[in-house]
């Protein structure tokens, strides 16, 4: 297997859409899972302080573990993350915890600190700190605080091919946290009407982090997730033709296998049922190695 990580660091992606219900988790488990049968080494973060994706890969009790978690790596030490990695059959995973109910609030006035660095004026930078848990002004030393989770990666040691990132459904300093350290978004998305507005939203949040950050996004394509034979999937997916024209779309059906994996805590390829679905997160997978100039595959016989 080629070892991406000691030549340009591991590809990082996040998967992404503010639409709650669109089954991103499912689909970035499955999609983690797919590159993990392609023989990929994969780190998994769940950025989601609802922690389903934790859920997902069957570690509910990491939800609830005492300090360190993804939290303080996020707002207090960023070598803390290594300490945070536990070691799953189809990949690694950072898990969420219940501490990240408060991470919205902690990087908020984080960013607030470094917008007071950059533009100044008459605001107390501890005064905002004060009401922070672990972020201090002395931590902020740039004009943006969405580097985070970018510099928490940086700390690791181990080697890994891709690093997946699962951000929270909705819009917030967390998501744009997820954006910056991936610069790669995967888009999952329904094919019903309220998904166009959804994704016009997550091409605006992209387009202000960009302005606010040195970051550029690229899409690395989109999911249409749960689609039945309806004339509404059909619009949709021309829609989502014809506003990614540049990227893949790729059509999972509605499968209750799907679901049936995520309730026992893996992907679809880690379980002995058979899902026809399967096909489609390979062809995912081989997609995301071809972006990412994978050149070389172990996908098992």
């Amino acid at each position: 297997m080629m070892n991406r990580q000691s030549e340009t660091g591991p590809a990082r992606f996040c998967v992404t859409n503010a639409k709650g219900g669109t089954g991103k988790t499912t689909v970035a488990i499955n999609v983690a899972g797919a590159l993990n049968d392609r023989g990929r080494d994969v780190l998994f973060i769940d950025l989601d302080p609802q922690g389903n994706a934790t859920e997902g890969v069957g570690l509910v009790e990491a939800y609830d573990a005492d300090p360190p978690t993804l939290f303080d790596a996020l707002t207090g030490d960023p070598s803390a993350l290594g300490e945070l990695i536990c070691e799953g059959e189809e990949m690694d995973v950072i898990p969420s915890s219940i501490d990240m109910l408060q991470a919205e609030h902690e990087l908020t006035i984080a960013d607030l600190i470094a917008r007071v660095n950059t533009q100044g004026g008459d605001i107390d930078q501890a005064a905002l700190a004060s009401f922070a848990i672990n972020i201090t002004p002395e931590m902020v030393t740039g004009s943006h605080a969405l580097d985070t989770l970018d510099r928490a990666l940086s700390t690791l040691d181990a080697d890994y091919d891709y690093v997946i990132i699962d951000c929270p459904p909705f819009y917030g300093k967390l998501t744009d946290t997820g954006m910056y350290a991936a610069q790669n978004v995967l888009i999952p998305a329904l094919t019903e009407a309220t998904s166009e507005r959804a994704i016009e939203l997550l091409m605006d949040q992209m387009a202000a982090m960009e302005r606010q950050t040195d970051a550029s996004i690229n899409t690395l394509g989109v999911v249409a997730n749960r689609v039945e034979t309806t004339s509404e999937d059909e619009t949709m997916l021309e829609w989502f033709n014809m506003a990614f024209p540049d990227s893949p779309v790729w059509e999972v059906r509605k499968r209750v296998a799907l679901q049936r994996a995520f309730s026992a805590g893996q992907s679809i390829f880690a379980t002995e049922e058979s899902c026809d679905m399967a096909a489609v997160f390979e062809d995912i997978a081989e997609e995301l190695d071809e972006q990412f100039g994978f050149t070389d595959t172990e996908v098992p016989a």
